[in-house]
C-alpha cells in the first residue's frame, strides 16, 4: 500500500469517528440524564434537623422562581413539611390571604395554606416576593408520575403559574420520608 492510500484510509476513519461522536453527543443533548435528587440535611439547633430540596421553576412568563421544599423535625419529634417559593424582588407581590392551589393533570385540585408569617423576622415588613405553604397534609395525596400546576395568588390579580414535574414531586416525597 502506498503512503497516500494509508493517509486516505486514516482520514476516512477519523471522519467516521467524528461523525459517530457527533451523533452520540447530539443524542445526549436531546435526552440529558435526569438530575438526581439533591436532598440537603442541616442541623438548625440541637435535636432539630431540616431536610430540603431546592429547584428552580419557571412561571408562565418565563420568570425563574426558587422552590425550596423542606421537612423540619423538631426536638420533640414533631415535624412539618413546607414549600417556600421565592420570586424576583419587585417583580411580584404574593397575596398571602389566599392559599396556593395545586392542580394535577387529571383535574384534582388541592389547596395549601399560607404560612408565610412565620418566616419573617419583621412581620410588619414581609418580603412581597416570598411565600411559604404547608404541604404536609397534601403530600400523601400527591401522586407520583402525575405533573402539577401550582397557582400562586398575587396582589395584582393574575396568578403565577408554575409547572411541577413528576420528578420534582418524587423528590419532595423523598425529602418527606427522611427522618
Amino acid at each position: 500500500m502506498t503512503a497516500c492510500r494509508i493517509r486516505q484510509i486514516f482520514s476516512w476513519m477519523l471522519l467516521l469517528g467524528a461523525i459517530i461522536l457527533g451523533i452520540f453527543l447530539g443524542l445526549e443533548m436531546l435526552h440529558p440524564p435526569s438530575a438526581a435528587a439533591a436532598v440537603r440535611q442541616l442541623e438548625e439547633a440541637p435535636g432539630q434537623r431540616v431536610y430540603q430540596s431546592r429547584q428552580t421553576l419557571k412561571d408562565q412568563h418565563g420568570n425563574a422562581w426558587q422552590a425550596v421544599a423542606f421537612k423540619r423535625i423538631f426536638p420533640d419529634g414533631e415535624s412539618s413539611f413546607e414549600l417556600r417559593l421565592v420570586g424576583f424582588p419587585g417583580a411580584v407581590a404574593i397575596a398571602r390571604s389566599q392559599p396556593l392551589t395545586l392542580t394535577s393533570s387529571l383535574g384534582k385540585t388541592l389547596s395549601a395554606a399560607d404560612v408565610s408569617g412565620q418566616i419573617f423576622t419583621d412581620s410588619t415588613r414581609p418580603e412581597a416576593h416570598v411565600g411559604q405553604y404547608d404541604l404536609q397534609p397534601l403530600l400523601p395525596q400527591l401522586q407520583t408520575g402525575i405533573p402539577l400546576k401550582a397557582a400562586l395568588p398575587t396582589v395584582g390579580g393574575e396568578a403565577v403559574t408554575l409547572s411541577i414535574s413528576p420528578a420534582l414531586i418524587e423528590e419532595w416525597q423523598t425529602v418527606y420520608s427522611h427522618g
